[in-house]
Parts: C-alpha cells; structure tokens; sequence
C-alpha cells in the first residue's frame, strides 16, 4: 500500500480513480484494438500489457515470470496470481504515481513510454473484466427483500436470516457498463386481478433495475471440497457495480414454485473497472445485524466484512437527456457478507472457478429515497418517480438510460467504481 496519495500526475479531487483505488480493468484502443489489461488513475487508463513491454515492471522482481498476464484479454489469469503477487503489482504502481517516490522515474524520466502506456480514459473502450464461467444472483438485501414481501402481503420465509438464498443466473448475458438492453418479450399476465389467469405473449411492461455489487472470484476449489468461511475472503478478487435487470410482470407469472427465470436473463450489466478488496479495506464495515444464531461454517472471526460504499441510482430519460439521481443507499444494507456467501455456495462441494461472479441481491435501504429498484420505489408502480422535465416513471421506458454509481471515502482520495449504465432499446417487432 502506497505511504503517500499525493501523486505526480494530476488528478481531479472528486475522480472515482485515485491513488489510493487502482482498479483493474480490460480495454482496447483504435490503433490497438486487442483487449489487454489496464489500471484506471484519475482521467487515465495504465495500460499495462505496454507498460510490461517497455520494462516498466523491471524493479519488481516477484512479477517477472508472470508479465505475460498483462497480455490477455480477461483478468482471470491475473486474478489467479497469488494474492502476494498482485499485492506487489498493485503495490508497485501506487509508487509509479507517487511524487516522492523513486519508481515515479520510470514515466516522469520516459515520456516516449509516458506516452505509450498512459491513455486518456475518453479514447480507451473498456470490456468485460472477466470471462465468466457461472453467475449466481444472491438475496440478501434485508431491506429490499422485507419491502417487496411486504408490497405482495408476503412473509419472508424463516431461512432467509438462516442462509444466503440464491438462484443460479445466465452468464452469457452479463454484459459490460455501456451495453444497450433490448426491451423483452415475455410471457405475463396483462391483468393479474382478473379471476381467469389466462397469459398474453408481448413485450414486458414492468422493466426494472436492481442496484446490485458483483464479487468476481480468484480461487478455485476442488470438487467435493468447501471453501471455509477464515478463507473465502482470499477468494475474492474484488467488486464491481451491477445491474440486474429485472421484467416484473414475467417474474411474477413465472416464479411459482421454483424462481427467476426468463425474468432476469435478458441482460447482467457490470461496471468495467474491478475494486480489489486491499483498496476497500479501509471502509470495512458491518453488515445488518442477524438475529439468528448463524451456523458455524459461516461464522466470521471479524464481522467487519461488510463495505460503507455510498451508491446512487439515476435515470436520464431519452427526450430530454436530463439525468436525475432518484435514489441513495449503502453496501452496507446487506445481511449476508460476500465471505459468507461464498462459504455457503460451496459448502455442497461446488467447484467455484476463477472469473465466478456472485452477485449480492438488490442494496436498498430502509429510508425513503434508498430503494435500490422502482419496484420498491413506486410500491408496485402506485406512486410514480418524477424525474426532470416534468417526466414521471413506474417503470422504465424505451430510451430509459439507467446508471449507478458507488463510492468510498471522501473528495481527493476516493475509491470509486465509476458508472455501470445502459440504455433500454425497444422490443422487437414480430
């Protein structure tokens, strides 16, 4: 970890990408159109595939046999490291950035590699940080789960403060911040208070988004062999922002008895740049309390392994591009912790693989104004969001652009996870 924050290169205050953050990312360029991986700093992209290239890492010795990381199109190699060596990396370029540091030499005395390596964020195009194997969609949002149940005169059932409940998502169908979501067709009820429950087939009325974070893993298990909850924090790469999209009035017709299903696989959207847990550890928190006495193979030493990261929801409306946050909340606002959701999905003895992606349920809060989907916003489309310009919402429209943001610490040394966005497309003609 850096010693310093004050950095040669200028970055602005209120930049998600600060010294103390290096998250990690893949990008291509025009003129390189070949995804390799990258760090963001300030207004920058490090791309490190060049950087390596050009001998920039030629002072850290635990790195030499695996440069070759830096060249592939994913994380997962890199994220398979041991933890050491990417503490080293991380390490090591915090002291490139460093004004009073000897490592900053190597770009502040080589501008030709200067230039080569360090590429405005605005002129790079990010991707998806890793090729995911599986994606499973966690529940544990307290706040959300308790306020929909609510919404349907439902009572949460008694294992939700037992165990992290679950469904398994589509992997093929996480996408990366800036993918367009087409609007589905589905099948729903079009009166779901009519005494006859007879199905329409047509594009979904009721789209949503939940405000989620994604933990992408770095350690593998066998088959057969759970991960122990002392060790599923080694486990974990790091956190991204995502987006669950949601079709409510496919969701509702489809989940009894098993679940989501065609309801949540139109679409996963992520943010591209990858918070490593190192920069997250000093916002370590605690989580909402559990009432329930919590079985052994889940119980944490440290119960600090919760995040205080601010998140915010806005939607900017295609007529008038105005963007306007509409909701607040907190990564706090989760009863299970991540180390505790990996330990109980592997305590069958499921194989995790490096690239897995957990997402965490929706993050709303329990105050008005931290719901973390309209759903829970507009209690079941009875009371609609206003946005700017007069527009009002129950659920999203065509040209809808949704975007989240997450952020750590204060002005000057945040550690921010930038936007994840999408733009809703229209349905298909049939």
């Amino acid at each position: 970890m850096a010693t310093s924050t004050k950095s040669w290169l200028e970055i602005p205050s209120d930049s998600p990408f600060s010294l103390a953050n290096i998250p990690f990312g893949i990008i291509s360029t025009s003129a390189s159109p070949r995804p390799r991986t990258a760090i963001a700093i300030g207004d920058y992209a490090l791309d490190l595939s060049a950087f390596a290239k050009g001998n920039g890492f030629s002072e850290v010795a635990s790195i030499q046999t695996y440069l070759l990381v830096f060249d592939q199109p994913t994380l997962n190699d890199f994220a398979a490291l041991p933890q050491s060596i990417r503490r080293d990396v991380r390490s090591y370029i915090q002291q490139v950035f460093q004004s009073d540091s000897p490592h900053a030499e190597i770009l502040t005395h080589n501008s030709d590699l200067k230039q080569q390596v360090l590429l405005p964020l605005s002129e790079v195009r990010t991707h998806l940080p890793f090729a995911i194997g599986d994606y499973t969609d966690f529940y544990v949002g307290l706040h959300h789960a308790q306020r929909c149940s609510d919404l349907f005169g439902l009572t949460l059932h008694p294992n939700y403060r037992s165990l992290p409940t679950a469904y398994h998502g589509r992997a093929s169908s996480v996408v990366v911040s800036g993918t367009n979501i087409r609007r589905p067709w589905g099948q729903y009820l079009p009166d779901p208070m009519a005494k006859e429950k007879i199905a329409t087939y047509a594009p979904t009325q009721r789209l949503d988004y939940e405000l989620e974070l994604g933990a992408f893993i770095c350690g593998a298990n066998k088959l057969g062999e759970p991960i122990p909850i002392d060790q599923a924090k080694d486990n974990i790469f790091g956190l991204v922002l995502l987006n669950d999209w949601s079709v409510r009035d496919v969701q509702m017709w489809e989940m009894p008895p098993l679940g989501p299903f065609n309801a949540k696989n139109l679409g996963t959207s992520v943010s591209p740049w990858v918070i490593t847990l190192e920069a997250l550890e000093p916002f370590a928190t605690t989580g909402i309390p559990n009432d329930r006495e919590i079985l052994p193979y889940m119980k944490e030493a440290n119960k600090q392994s919760h995040y205080d990261i601010r998140l915010e929801v806005a939607i900017a409306p295609k007529a008038t591009g105005k963007s306007k946050t509409i909701s607040h909340s907190n990564a706090s606002n989760l009863l299970w912790s991540y180390p505790q959701m990996l330990a109980h999905h592997s305590v069958t003895g499921c194989n995790m693989r490096v690239g897995d992606l957990l997402g965490s349920g929706t993050v709303s809060g329990k105050e008005d104004g931290s719901e973390g989907c309209l759903l829970e916003q507009t209690k079941a489309a009875k009371v609609p969001v206003k946005l700017d310009g007069g527009e009002e919402r129950r659920f999203l429209e065509d040209g809808d652009t949704v975007t989240f943001r997450g952020f750590a610490g204060k002005e000057g040394a945040l550690v921010g996870f930038g936007e994840c966005t999408g733009m809703i497309e229209p349905a298909l003609k049939h």
